[in-house]
């Protein structure tokens, strides 16, 4: 009796087996059977790509982009996670997604947590007017005037590019109240539509937008531009992770995601009304609107990346690694916020993060000249963009007056010998630092003002103060080639000296007062 028990319960088992199996396996079969006998037999697999709706990641996942995949035999999906990068970098992490985009500063803040789980195999586009901080006129006529009162609210979307624009600015300008534990000044929005609705009401003096909001906000009468990303360089860079698994295991797959990107960013750029159009339709906008938000990116192509970003050998051109001085460059505005103490880069190494190798093969020669439609000719001449030697038209002393200014530039106590206007090696120290801040503003021209103390004669001050600026004007032009009509240097003596700070001694006023200032100007009303 014991015996048949056993068996019965043996074959129940099996029997629940069976049943479980082909439930689970006729699906499968199935599907393969369905599969091999359509023309989807040939499709190598999916690639998911975690994405936002910012419009410069349009190209990546468009209809175009999907045509051109699916016919090298691979199906694209495009994941909106509403810009939660927490969540995308853990889903690259575990695999959920091959690909991710992000822009520089949110990669390195939120894939940190997840030890970087992708590489950055190419940059995708740079914000050039896309982002920008606006304020009411009457309150904030320039980034100045965040430092001079603690008072002012400011409309932002919080771990976001505006973010990262906002900690830019802090850093750059050298804004402490922004810099401090002080959370008075934050008006946090839900998306840059909410933080202009916040400013129109007047519950901020400034916001941090995005367009079409930015466009929406300068209609409105008494609103200025304190800071657009068509002026920064280097600033806000959005990029393309792959999976570090992934890039090892399935190498084809991301050269033709790659590939067909590039193509489809070709396409766009011979057919923009195309691009219009298609945007307009995904995003349910009108085309007007479209416009205004695509005139606002600024997309990398294949030999940009290459040349310009990832520092490959061009075909007698001149590389750059471009992405490795805006990493290093994030690196050091999120360490001078606050975020991190210390560099939190895997052994400090920028390397560690990207993979140069996928776009060195695609813009091997062959490449280049037949599916991209470039020739040796184009693509030697695209040489690297020095921000700091573009020419500049000469001004007369009027004109210079006559310039609108954005801000001071953060820059430390520049020290001469005492009495003569010959620079320190320190103070040439604090000079490069200063440069390093000013590559991101190529558009801005320069008003260098030097200072004295308020002690001895007026005119034998203003003669030191004009020698002063004169010298940091010299060691800009022969160090870094800036153009000297770029720089304007003005001695101003004694005239302007500093606030003596509450309880500050003679000695410690008497050490800040002689020194160099650095006044970003532009010709922009």
């Amino acid at each position: 009796m014991r015996m048949h028990t056993k068996l019965a319960v043996g074959l129940l088992f099996t029997g629940l087996i069976a049943i479980l199996g082909y439930n689970f396996l006729l699906p499968m079969f199935e599907d393969t059977a369905q599969r091999d006998s359509s023309d989807a037999r040939a499709t190598k697999g999916k690639l998911v790509i975690g994405v936002d709706n910012w419009i410069g990641y349009f190209p990546l996942c468009s209809p175009e982009m999907k045509k051109n995949l699916r016919r090298v035999g691979y199906l694209l999906q495009c994941e909106d996670d509403k810009a939660d990068y927490a969540t995308r970098m853990k889903a690259l992490r575990d695999g959920d997604l091959q690909f991710a985009v992000a822009t520089i500063d949110s990669y390195l803040i939120n894939g940190n947590e997840h030890n970087y789980p992708g590489v950055i195999v190419a940059v995708i586009d740079e914000s050039k007017g896309g982002d920008a901080i606006v304020g009411w006129e009457d309150k904030v006529k320039n980034l100045d005037a965040l430092k001079s009162n603690n008072n002012y609210q400011i409309a932002f979307t919080p771990n976001s590019p505006s973010e990262h624009l906002l900690k830019s600015m802090a850093v750059h300008f050298d804004v402490p109240t922004l810099l401090g534990n002080s959370k008075k000044w934050r008006v946090e929005a839900d998306g840059s539509e909410v933080a202009l609705k916040k400013f129109l009401k007047k519950e901020s003096e400034v916001a941090v937008l995005w367009e079409p909001d930015v466009s929406r906000a300068l209609q409105q009468k008494g609103v200025v531009k304190l800071l657009g990303t068509e002026d920064t360089d280097k600033l806000i860079v959005d990029i393309l992770l792959v999976n570090r698994n992934f890039s090892q295991q399935e190498p084809e797959a991301v050269t033709a995601l790659l590939k067909q990107y590039f193509r489809t960013l070709k396409f766009y750029r011979d057919n923009p009304q195309k691009l219009i159009d298609d945007a307009a339709e995904e995003t349910d906008l009108d085309k007007a609107v479209v416009q205004t938000m695509l005139d606002g990116v600024k997309w990398t192509t294949l030999s940009n990346n290459s040349i310009n970003w990832f520092g490959q050998t061009a075909m007698g051109g001149s590389p750059s690694e471009g992405l490795i001085d805006a990493i290093e460059s994030t690196v050091n505005i999120l360490m001078d916020h606050g975020d991190y103490s210390q560099n939190p880069l895997p052994d400090s190494d920028p390397y560690r993060i990207i993979n140069s190798q996928f776009v060195g093969e695609l813009f091997s020669v062959n490449v280049v000249n037949t599916q991209f439609g470039q020739t040796k000719s184009q693509s030697s001449s695209e040489a690297p963009e020095v921000s700091l030697e573009k020419a500049f038209d000469k001004l007369s002393q009027a004109q210079w007056q006559g310039l609108r200014e954005i801000g001071t530039l953060k820059i430390r106590p520049i020290v001469f010998q005492s009495g003569v206007d010959e620079m320190t090696v320190e103070g040439k120290v604090e000079l490069d630092k200063a440069v390093e801040n000013l590559k991101h503003y190529p558009n801005f021209r320069v008003v260098i003002k030097g200072h004295t103390a308020i002690r001895g004669d007026e005119t034998a001050n203003q003669q030191l103060s004009q020698g002063r600026a004169e010298a940091v004007s010299r060691y800009f032009n022969v160090t870094y080639g800036i153009d000297i009509d770029r720089v304007w240097p003005i001695g101003m003596g004694a005239s302007q000296p500093l606030p003596r700070k509450t309880g500050e001694s003679n000695r410690a006023y008497n050490y800040r007062l002689p020194r160099v200032e650095l006044f970003l100007v532009t010709e922009d009303i």
